[in-house]
């Protein structure tokens, strides 16, 4: 089958968004910024500063921070960053975290003033970490995804300045991607062509749900859904994504894939595709194609809306999910558009307020609804039509929709979230 226009971009951005991640990735990335002020200074610091957007706040403030023995917050972050992080190690820089490192970070807490300061201007993801000894000081800072490093300095010196550390290349145009072309591209896929990519995504991230329905971990969100639901495929997939989300919010320090930058939006984008699949007896080649089209549509979506937002990411990864499992039982262009308008005509207003356990019940809540926009399309179909409410005609049109109500019209309730997050 002849090859998509955008064939190599649409692979290319597979490979910059599904990367592997240990912990909530905005901890992460505060902790990825401490490690390379530390190792920009070149001595342990004796105070630090953290400046960070709102969002950062949000998404850092009540969740576990792996390898840490159970901290929480951005103090957190920032000292397992200084004492134990492994920059060059990325989004797993606390990966390899010893019990002795574990141990110094509450030494250096107890000793080491870190100032968190809420950063001025506009930007939703902004995080600067820097430390000082002496009369030495070192910096670094991150701007706009996890892993752009936009400038170290050390004194007067700067050190790094650009887009990405260590000669990454700025991310590929993600305007090209939409949902036509998300299904043509599944259909051409030369499933080798992403079957590193795909099989770790599968790996990885079964493997924390596993242990999030061993039980144990944040509220057991994807553990009750079975035992009071049952054991039918929907209601285990729900489980599959909702039991990551347990486990990795409650800091499990088994890594997982990202979409979009987050780890919960990678679980919930694949994890119920991946049921479904084990359901039907599919093919790997058949789960690599509903993946990608999952993935791919849940990216489409976030890449109107941003990364961070009072807008919660599950709805976007939850209606992937959804169009991935579509295409498994056939579903083409028509049928997948579809389940995207009926999903987000479902759920578009659950707001985020930051990663925490209950994030695990918004994705169940999200993968339900997804599965309800399929089925109300596949039996009958049912739709929810243009003119209604923020649904219009052509698909595109009501992704963009929905970008336009998270990046504008829920401006103002991201900052009354913080707000009533922090007490005021």
């Amino acid at each position: 089958m002849e090859k998509t226009p955008h064939y190599e971009s649409y692979l290319k951005i597979l490979e910059e968004e599904l990367i592997p991640a240990m912990g909530c990735t905005e901890p992460i990335a505060v902790a990825l910024a401490a490690a390379r002020a530390r190792e920009a200074l070149g001595t342990q610091p004796e105070a630090c500063r953290v400046e960070v957007s709102g969002n950062i706040i949000k998404n850092v403030k009540a969740v576990t921070v792996p390898n840490t023995g159970g901290l929480k917050g951005i103090e957190a972050a920032a000292a397992a960053g200084i004492v134990a992080g492994r920059p060059e190690l990325e989004l797993e820089v606390l990966s390899k975290v010893s019990g002795a490192e574990i141990a110094r970070m509450r030494e250096f807490l107890a000793g080491c003033p870190v100032e968190v300061i809420p950063a001025q201007g506009d930007r939703v993801f902004y995080i600067r970490v820097t430390v000082q000894a002496g009369e030495h000081i070192a910096s670094c800072e991150i701007v706009d995804f996890h892993t752009n490093i936009t400038c170290i300095r050390r004194d007067e010196a700067v050190l790094f300045r650009g887009g990405a550390v260590g000669g990454q290349k700025k991310e590929t145009d993600r305007s090209v991607l939409t949902v036509e072309e998300i299904v043509r591209f599944a259909d051409c896929l030369d499933t080798q062509d992403v079957a590193e990519l795909l099989r770790r995504q599968v790996a990885y991230n079964t493997a924390i749900s596993q242990e999030g329905l061993r039980g144990g971990w944040g509220a057991e969100v994807g553990k009750t859904l079975l035992q009071v639901y049952g054991d039918r495929v929907a209601v285990r997939a729900k489980a599959a994504a909702a039991a990551g989300s347990d486990a990795r919010m409650s800091g499990c320090e088994m890594p997982v894939v990202i979409v979009s930058g987050s780890g919960n939006q990678g679980m919930t984008a694949s994890l119920p595709v991946i049921e479904y699949a084990r359901d039907m007896g599919a093919a790997e080649e058949e789960l690599f194609r509903a993946l990608a089209v999952a993935d791919l549509v849940t990216i489409r979506q976030k890449s109107v809306i941003g990364r961070l937002s009072a807008f919660c990411g599950a709805v976007s990864a939850g209606c992937g999910a959804a169009a991935g499992i579509a295409y498994l039982y056939g579903g083409r262009f028509e049928v997948i558009a579809h389940t995207i308008a009926n999903t987000l005509a479902i759920c578009s207003g659950m707001v985020c307020d930051g990663a925490k356990p209950s994030c695990a019940a918004k994705i169940a809540s999200a993968v339900d609804a997804g599965l309800l926009g399929y089925e109300m399309y596949l039996h009958g179909g049912h739709e929810f039509v243009d003119g209604e409410g923020i649904i219009r005609k052509g698909v595109e049109k009501t992704i963009d929709n929905i970008g336009r109500l998270a990046r504008q019209g829920m401006r103002r309730t991201d900052e009354e979230i913080l707000d009533i997050m922090v007490g005021n």
